[in-house]
């Protein structure tokens, strides 16, 4: 990798951590390629991407960031998964992968400027996706229009049940 190719890769980084909600670095030495691409394909369903980053670059695109706590984490084989809007997708394909794989060893994450332990990004993928919670609270906001809609229809079905009550009362009478 000559000069050039190496300041085109850490704008590159630089641009891809300025924008991702989530960080998370994991070594996974000892994964298969193919094992390592199911996993990718996985983070791409959920908008995000990992990347396999040389320690030396990564730790030059996070200086004089906020990122700059990690840099102490950038030693070994890492791999970067960034999410693209939710955190919690990439979180949740994360821990799920490495369930099934013991070779990936959590190194840390990053979100909001707070550096996370693995119970955190655990917690963190516990929680619903924002699709999850978009749904919800359009089914929160639909509930009282219904309701609304209920209460005033109500009204001319009284209205038809009192005069079929006075009909009624006047055929027997």
């Amino acid at each position: 990798m000559n000069r050039t190719e190496k300041s085109a890769e850490i704008e590159l980084l630089k641009g891809k951590f300025a924008k991702a909600p989530l960080m998370i670095l994991a070594d996974y030495k000892g994964l298969k390629v193919e094992q390592f691409n199911h996993f990718r394909r996985k983070l791409e369903e959920q908008g995000s991407t990992v990347k396999v980053v040389k320690n030396r670059l990564a730790k030059i695109a996070i200086q004089g960031t906020e990122l700059s706590v990690l840099s102490d984490y950038f030693k070994g084989t890492t791999s970067v998964t960034t999410s693209g809007v939710d955190p919690v997708g990439p979180a949740k394909v994360f821990t799920e992968f490495v369930k099934d794989h013991e070779a990936v060893k959590f190194k840390a994450g990053f979100m909001a400027g707070k550096v996370l332990s693995r119970g955190e990004i655990e917690a963190l993928a516990k929680l619903p996706s924002r699709e999850e919670l978009i749904a919800k609270m359009l089914g929160s906001m639909r509930t009282p229009a219904r309701n609304w809609v209920n209460v005033l229809a109500q009204i001319p079905r009284q209205v038809v049940n009192v005069l079929a009550a006075i009909r009624d009362q006047k055929e027997k009478g």
